[in-house]
């Protein structure tokens, strides 16, 4: 998952996410690419259930 997903999925803007990403309780990126950083989607959507629940419980409705 990149940024601009993780922005969809937190509804921030891309920029907003690239400052949630910098956290230090963010998880750590699984690759450094060309085209940016990229992370394991159960690792964001387990920080989400922790960290955003009303963004998880959202989803499922």
């Amino acid at each position: 998952m990149g940024a601009a997903e993780i922005a969809n999925r937190l509804k921030v803007t891309r920029q907003r996410a690239y400052q949630i990403t910098s956290r230090r309780d963010f998880p750590e990126p699984i690759a450094h690419l060309a085209m940016g950083q990229v992370w394991e989607t159960e690792d964001v959507d387990a920080w989400i259930r922790e960290k955003r629940p009303h963004l998880d419980d959202a989803d499922e409705a």
